[in-house]
């Protein structure tokens, strides 16, 4: 069997003109039931009621007034993966969790949702932008990259539920366990150079 070459990627920050990328990306579904990564930002009630096309226009406010909300991964010139990435207080449903509480006072920056093209998944991709995710918030003064990533407790889960990504994902691109307060939701951390 022949080896499949794997692409070449490029990840950039989500700006304006990269807006058709992004929305090409998740598809009229706004990557999962009409998220459009928009629910780390509201309220439940605000999420439950604005899926769809007022989470679209709500993402696409973010992008166009700026900072960029995330990064678009691209294969071969292609959108192919995306990560929402935000000092952390610009997600509210963060500071309301109890499992993922801020677990000290530390300004961090927050890696809280991915997304990655089917012909993607499996491939290390979401590693590849949690690298991406470090170097840009580092430019931008982060001093700690925190995710929430799932670890079932048993094989493996259905990629709609691993839209936080997965433990090992994290571990690949040097994240390590900071806490932990559910069996299967560990706050992991890195520490940018």
């Amino acid at each position: 069997m022949a080896k499949i070459a794997r692409p070449k990627l490029e990840f950039h920050p989500v700006t304006p003109s990269r807006w058709p990328d992004l929305e090409a990306l998740f598809g009229p579904r706004g990557a999962c039931g009409g998220c459009w990564c928009m629910y780390w930002r509201q309220t439940r009630a605000e999420y439950e009621k604005k899926k769809g096309a007022a989470n679209r226009r709500a993402l696409k406010k973010l992008v166009t007034s700026g900072p960029p909300p995330g990064l678009i991964a691209y294969a071969n010139g292609k959108p192919a993966g995306w990560c929402a990435l935000a000092p952390r207080e610009a997600y509210s449903t963060l500071e309301r969790s109890r499992v993922l509480a801020p677990i000290d006072d530390a300004r961090v920056w927050s890696v809280p949702c991915f997304f990655v093209a089917r012909p993607f998944r499996r491939t290390g991709m979401t590693s590849q932008l949690l690298r991406a995710a470090t170097e840009y918030a580092a430019k931008k003064g982060a001093r700690i990259l925190e995710g929430y990533p799932v670890e079932p407790k048993k094989g493996s889960i259905p990629d709609v539920f691993a839209f936080t990504g997965l433990v090992d994902a994290f571990k690949k691109a040097g994240f390590s366990e900071a806490a932990r307060r559910s069996p299967t939701r560990p706050i992991m951390r890195r520490y940018p150079e």
